[in-house]
């Protein structure tokens, strides 16, 4: 058994920056760190499995479970109400296993207030154009629906320099490299790496690039 306590790590995106496939692609490259099943009042799908995609409650559980502090974080999106409970983080970071939390800006908000010492990872769109064009892509969503959906990551990315690094998913392959370095330097503990990381990744010059490129467009 590890002797060392596990790391949770956050990673946000505005929806269509590909936040759930670099997830994937995280938990197949790192043995160390294993993905919170999070609770959710939303209907399971044929494809997902109670455990093993959500845990899947109705609105009284869930509620109960907020009034007796058992959430991390819990936020409404899209009508439905997701959390992460303590439990499902206490069961990986006591035994030395690295948590990783696919969530929502505002879930990461939470976080940061109730769990200082997690790290927290911004994912940015190449532009909102590109985003545009990939939400456009997915064929899911209305017009109106991308409108609402690009507006929200407007909003998101103004939350940007409360996380503790940023990266950009150009392209798939170089970003889940960027987040494996950044994941295995937090874990080495070695200060000279994490802060070469913090300087490279920083959110707040990931920011002023992301809006000096917009204002060029």
């Amino acid at each position: 058994m590890s002797t060392r306590e596990g790391i949770t790590w956050v990673l946000a995106a505005p929806s269509g920056t590909g936040k759930t496939t670099l997830c994937r692609q995280i938990l197949e490259r790192d043995p160390e760190i294993k993905l919170s099943v999070s609770h959710t009042t939303r209907s399971r799908r044929p494809e997902e499995q109670d455990g093993q995609h959500y845990h899947f409650v109705d609105a009284t559980e869930f509620d109960r479970m907020v009034r007796d502090d058992s959430f991390l974080e819990h936020a409404e999106y899209n009508d439905h109400q997701y959390g992460t409970s303590w439990a499902a983080i206490d069961a990986g970071v006591s035994k030395g296993r690295d948590m990783l939390l696919e969530i929502e800006v505002e879930g990461a908000r939470q976080v940061r207030a109730r769990l200082p010492k997690a790290r927290l990872i911004f994912v940015l769109p190449p532009s909102m154009c590109e985003l545009e064009k990939r939400l456009q892509g997915r064929g899911t969503d209305s017009d109106q629906a991308i409108r609402r959906r690009i507006d929200a990551a407007a909003r998101e990315i103004d939350e940007i320099t409360r996380f503790d690094y940023a990266v950009t998913n150009r392209e798939l392959e170089a970003c889940v490299a960027d987040i494996l370095a950044i994941i295995h330097a937090e874990r080495s503990g070695d200060p000279e790496r994490i802060e070469t990381l913090h300087e490279k990744f920083s959110p707040k010059d990931a920011e002023e690039r992301f809006r000096a490129q917009a204002e060029s467009a």
